[in-house]
This record gives structure tokens, sequence and C-alpha cells, in this order.
């Protein structure tokens, strides 16, 4: 079987070839050989080149004479939601929905990630007693990372 690591090395080098700002997010090897590399960009969007010139660097490093293999590189999807840090950095200022591991949705914009928390600014519309109408109410939430099960980015078309 075709090993992880060897496999991260290869992704790895291509990275620091392109240098533009390309992260892995994920890679798996399978026991059927199938490679599966998810990468991201520190800013923008992932390319069909970038993700052709990483699948290449493996392919052409790794001998299929020895190993057969399958390799699938693709840009992380908006339906994946973020999984580690330099995907909650790159989206700080978007509208996220978190998912706690007890089973409470937030919604707000995020606006501080680091490898300990995150940092939500949420509004809510309230009734200030004494007033006629409801008052909108900016607060900041604070959720460590341990807390979270999954954030995903709002999709909006306004």
């Amino acid at each position: 079987m075709i090993s992880q690591k060897k496999v991260e090395e290869l992704v790895l080098q291509r990275i620091q070839e392109l240098d533009n700002g390309i992260f892995i997010v994920e890679i798996s090897v399978n026991q059927g050989n199938v490679i599966h590399v998810e990468i991201d960009k520190h800013e923008g969007f992932v390319s069909i080149n970038d993700c052709m010139s990483i699948s290449r660097n493996v392919e052409h490093n790794l001998d299929r004479e020895v190993e057969d293999f399958e390799i699938n590189v693709s840009s992380s999807g908006l339906d994946k939601g973020l999984r580690i840090l330099p995907q909650y950095v790159k989206n700080i200022g978007k509208k996220v929905k978190v998912k706690l591991n007890n089973g409470k949705k937030i919604e707000g914009k995020l606006t501080d990630a680091n490898k300990e928390a995150i940092t939500l600014q949420t509004t809510r519309k309230e009734r200030i007693e004494g007033k006629k109408k409801k008052e909108t109410i900016v607060e900041d939430i604070n959720l460590p990372m341990s807390d979270i099960k999954e954030t995903k980015i709002v999709i909006s078309f306004k």
C-alpha cells in the first residue's frame, strides 16, 4: 500500500514549488490505493491547473509498476465546511453557521480564529423595556474549537 506520508511529501513539494498560497486540507489513501488530496488557498480560489500540477507531481513520482493507484486532487468544497485553522482564517469576515457538539446551532460573522477558539459576531432583535421598537443587539460569542462539530459558510445571493 502507498504510504500517506509519501503522498504528503510529494504534495508539499509541489505546493512549495507553486508558492501561491495553497495548503493541504486532507489527504487519504484507502486500501485499494485510491489517493484523495483536498487543497485550499489562503487567498482566492484553487484553479484546475493547481490540481493538475499536484496530481502530476504525485503520479510522476510513484511507480505504477510497483503498485497501481488512482489519484483525485480537488479543492475543498463549500458543502464540506471548514475543518482546519487556515480555512477558518481565510474566511474571517464571512457569515458562517456553526453546529456545536451539543446540537446547538449558532449563525454569525466569523471575526477571529485561532487554534483554541473562534469568535462569531451575532445580531438579534430584542425588545428593550420602556421602548416601543426592538433594538438590534450585537454580541461576540467565543466558541472553543473542541466544542465545534461543524462549521459551514452561509451562501448568500444578495
